[in-house]
Formats: structure tokens, C-alpha cells, sequence
């Protein structure tokens, strides 16, 4: 058992270590030393990674675990001083995984917010369409329409702006102001689809679903972005966004009306073998809507089609 733990401590290179403690508890402590040093110095070389600041102060390793300083005499025996090495190597190497983590997680936002940035400085709408929408269902996904080619720089023509009036009919709608966050950016995406407002609508409710992806809202955020997207004759960008809220979670609050609505999206395609495999899957997954809350939209998306 001893010499079991000492090698999952030290790993295969360790072994013969952890194996000669027991005879040179010296020669033991000072090679474990060595290595505490090696990982201290990748820790703190790691901080100034995750924790860079131009004053140049820098978050100190933490190390719990570390034991407190034994008087040296004959007493101490070789098991002790291998134990107390591993022990603040375990520490060190948990320090490293965490802090090597958070600066994984930090790279990602910056590059999120970098990307962002690069659409807005670019005068466009940052547009995500969800992950893995075409691996999923292949049996209701969207038909791929070919788009046409980039047109050359000096041909292409220049975007839009909004007017003043439009512009400010916008800063007129109020954004809610609550202890929920999430929420209050949901509700702001409902206010400006509600007020027609439907290409500002799409770019707040992909800001949230794409800041909040557990919150409770997603569900409806997803929906009614994909709804967005439809009202602003743009079935090709809503289909996916229906889908995605459809089958990331069945049960969900508005999963049924995004499968309702993916068949009507089937329907502005003029794709109808999709749009009657939505409204089957619909009838037959979610039978109390389709005889309550949503009996007037299934008929009449059935009505618009010849199912075999």
C-alpha cells in the first residue's frame, strides 16, 4: 500500500524514489524539493498569465496543504518526509489545473468579445447561428439554399442606415432594470420584437441566448428569436434557431411552439415534405397543445399542406 501511494503521487518516474525513501530520507526530500520548486515556478509563471496587471502585482500562489516545519531530529522518519512532499505537490498540481482553467476560460470571452467587436466596427449584426444544428434531425432540417457569390468590394452596396426617427423610436423602449439580469435582456429582446423592431429584436435576444445559455428564459429567448427572424421574412435564418430550441430540450417551455413554428418555416420555404414531418412529429409529441394553447396555429399550418 505504501509503495502504491508514493507511485501514484510521483507517477512511473518516481517509483525508484519513492521506493529508496526509506533508506536515504534525504536524498528523497531534496529531489521532492526540486520538483516543488519546478511547479511553483510553472504556477507562478502561469499567474502572470491568467492574472497580468501593468503595476506589476500578481496574485501569490496559495499552496494549502504545505506542513508546518519539523524540528530535525532523529525521530523523523523517511514515511513522514515522503508524505509531507507529496502533500504539497498535491497542492501545487490542483493550483495548476485550476488556474490553468480559468485561463482557458478567460481566452475564450476575449476572443468572444473580439469578435464582436471585429462585427460592430465592421457596421454589421453578429449573427450565431447554434452548434451542431445540421448533425442533428435530419429529417426536419431546413433545405440548404445556395447563397450568391460575394460581390466585389467596390460593387457591393453600401449598408443601410437606420434613420433618425427609427433610431430614435428605439431609444425610446425602455430596457428593465431588475435583480435579474438575464431577464431583464430577454425582456428587452420582447419589447423590440414586440414594437416591430425586428433586426434590433434579433441582435438583443442573440446577445442573450449566447450570454445566457441555462437560464430559464433560453427557452423563450430561442423561440422568439427564431420568430424574429420568420416576422422579418427570413425563414432561412429562423428555421435553425427553431430546431436548435426544439431538440436542446424537448421538455422545455416553448419547445413545442418552436417545433410548430419550424413547420411553418417549412411552409415559407415551400418544403412540404419537411413542413408535414414537423406538424406529425408536433400532433404526436405534444397532443394537449395541439388540442389547446396552439389548436388554431396547428390547423391551420395543416391547412396549408397535402400530407401523405
Amino acid at each position: 500500500m505504501k509503495i502504491t501511494r508514493i507511485a501514484r503521487g510521483f507517477g512511473l518516474g518516481g517509483i525508484a524514489l519513492a521506493m529508496a525513501a526509506t533508506s536515504m530520507p534525504v536524498a528523497a526530500q531534496d529531489d521532492g524539493e526540486a520538483r516543488i520548486r519546478k511547479l511553483e515556478a510553472e504556477v507562478r509563471a502561469l499567474q502572470r498569465k491568467v492574472f497580468p496587471g501593468g503595476d506589476g502585482r500578481y496574485f501569490e500562489p496559495q499552496i494549502t496543504g504545505q506542513p508546518a516545519a519539523q524540528p530535525s531530529t532523529a525521530s523523523t522518519t523517511s514515511t513522514t518526509a515522503v508524505t509531507d512532499i507529496l502533500t504539497r505537490l498535491d497542492a501545487l498540481e490542483a493550483q495548476l489545473q485550476r488556474l490553468t482553467a480559468q485561463y482557458e476560460v478567460g481566452s475564450n470571452a476575449m476572443r468572444l468579445l473580439e469578435e464582436r467587436i471585429e462585427v460592430l466596427e465592421a457596421g454589421g449584426t453578429a449573427t450565431t447561428a447554434p452548434a451542431q444544428v445540421a448533425a442533428a434531425q435530419p429529417a426536419i432540417q431546413p433545405a440548404t439554399t445556395q447563397r450568391p457569390a460575394a460581390q466585389p468590394a467596390a460593387q457591393q452596396p453600401a449598408a443601410s442606415q437606420p434613420s433618425p426617427e427609427r433610431v430614435a423610436a428605439v431609444q425610446a423602449i425602455a430596457k428593465p432594470q431588475t435583480d435579474d439580469p438575464a431577464d431583464d435582456e430577454y425582456s428587452y429582446g420582447f419589447r423590440l420584437w414586440e414594437a416591430g423592431f425586428f433586426p434590433e429584436a434579433q441582435q438583443q435576444l442573440t446577445l442573450f441566448v449566447e450570454r445566457y445559455p441555462s437560464h430559464w428564459r433560453t427557452t423563450y429567448g430561442r423561440n422568439l428569436l427564431g420568430r424574429a427572424y420568420l416576422d422579418d421574412k427570413k425563414p432561412n435564418e429562423a428555421a435553425p434557431w427553431f430546431l436548435k430550441n426544439y431538440q436542446s430540450d424537448k421538455g422545455g417551455a416553448r419547445a413545442g411552439d418552436s417545433l410548430l413554428y419550424l413547420a411553418e418555416t417549412m411552409i415559407a420555404l415551400k418544403d412540404t415534405k419537411r413542413a408535414c414531418i414537423a406538424l406529425a412529429e408536433f400532433g404526436e409529441a405534444y397532443p394537449a397543445l395541439a388540442a389547446g394553447r396552439l389548436q388554431g396555429q396547428y390547423e391551420r399550418n395543416l391547412g396549408k399542406v397535402t400530407c401523405s
